[in-house]
């Protein structure tokens, strides 16, 4: 466990060397809420970005309740992991039903078990709201936190169970936000996985394992699947592209785009074949053949402009265009 000089030394190296983020500037649970689910899988600096379309697009829960899903994938377009969009949509219509009816009235709950019972919210990010926007003292736990920990205590893969109870002991309860802000800013910025900052740390003097901090923890194994698939795209004769939105479950649900297909197709004599498109999810290593429909049947396609499209669709939409125009 810190001791209390370790708890005030890392407040005050947080209230002094923070980085200077919007969310942070801000009371509004909503749009704490909307950056803590933007950034459980997006790197800060793509996250400023998405959290500031999202705010601009639906800056209360009342706007995003109201708006269909397909403009709340447009607006997350590019953040990827589009469930998280599509949770978010499901919060806000959840939030929005009267008490009566298992809703919240309107008002996005404050205490950590009502926010885990939303749609889309884990332990984490129920946690996090609930001290950072209702100054609730809870403690919550991530990858920095369980760094900090596995380091400052010297273990290579502690559980989960631990880690909480850790992270329980350490809570500053009277600035709950602020201590757990401090934690996951010490993980990311100095207690990093490699180049270990130790010489500028606030709690060194404790820590069991900063003679060889990059031993703890043991990295975690992930297993990568390799998926070949083709891309069947077609242009309509306005110039568009055909498409096609997809079940609102799945790989890339409820977005908009070309019909794929497992496997490598062999195209036939109405088809081109453009090339390949590489793409790596976190858990896929994915390679796409693209396939171009020689002619143009379908009087009208989708402008890409208006639909929401991931990140993959783009580079096969490119890969298509390039090719039909270098054909014209």
């Amino acid at each position: 466990m810190l001791s209390s000089e370790d708890q005030h030394a890392l407040l005050n190296w947080y209230d002094q060397h923070q980085r200077d983020l919007p969310w942070r500037h801000t009371r509004n649970p909503w749009h704490i809420l909307l950056s803590e689910i933007l950034l459980q899988q997006t790197q800060v600096s793509r996250g400023l970005v998405y959290w500031t379309r999202m705010v601009e697009a639906f800056p209360t829960v009342v706007s995003m309740a109201k708006a269909p899903v397909d403009a709340v994938l447009k607006a997350w377009e590019g953040a990827g992991y589009y469930s998280r969009a599509r949770r978010l949509h499901a919060l806000s219509q959840r939030v929005m039903l009267p008490s009566h009816e298992g809703g919240f009235d309107g008002e996005l709950p404050s205490t950590y078990d009502e926010l885990l019972s939303l749609p889309g919210i884990g332990p984490y990010t129920a946690a996090a709201v609930a001290s950072i926007a209702f100054g609730q003292p809870v403690a919550c736990v991530d990858g920095n936190i369980r760094r900090v920990m596995a380091r400052t205590t010297a273990q290579l893969e502690p559980s989960a169970s631990a880690v909480q109870a850790w992270a329980n002991g350490v809570l500053v309860g009277e600035r709950a936000g602020d201590w757990n802000q401090a934690l996951m800013e010490l993980g990311a910025t100095v207690c990093t996985p490699k180049r270990v900052k130790c010489e500028v740390c606030p709690i060194s003097r404790g820590c069991a394992g900063k003679d060889e901090p990059e031993a703890y923890p043991l990295p975690k194994r992930q297993r990568v699947k390799e998926v070949v698939l083709t891309a069947w795209v077609e242009l309509a004769q306005d110039g568009t592209l055909v498409l096609t939105q997809r079940p609102m479950n799945g790989l890339f649900a409820g977005l908009w785009g070309p019909i794929y297909r497992d496997g490598v197709a062999v195209p036939d004599s109405d088809h081109v074949h453009c090339g390949t498109v590489k793409h790596a999810l976190s858990h896929r290593k994915m390679t796409v053949h693209v396939v171009l429909l020689a002619g143009r049947n379908e009087p009208l396609g989708v402008d890409v402009n208006e639909v929401a499209i991931s990140t993959l669709d783009e580079k096969v939409i490119a890969l298509a265009n390039e090719h039909a125009q270098a054909s014209e």
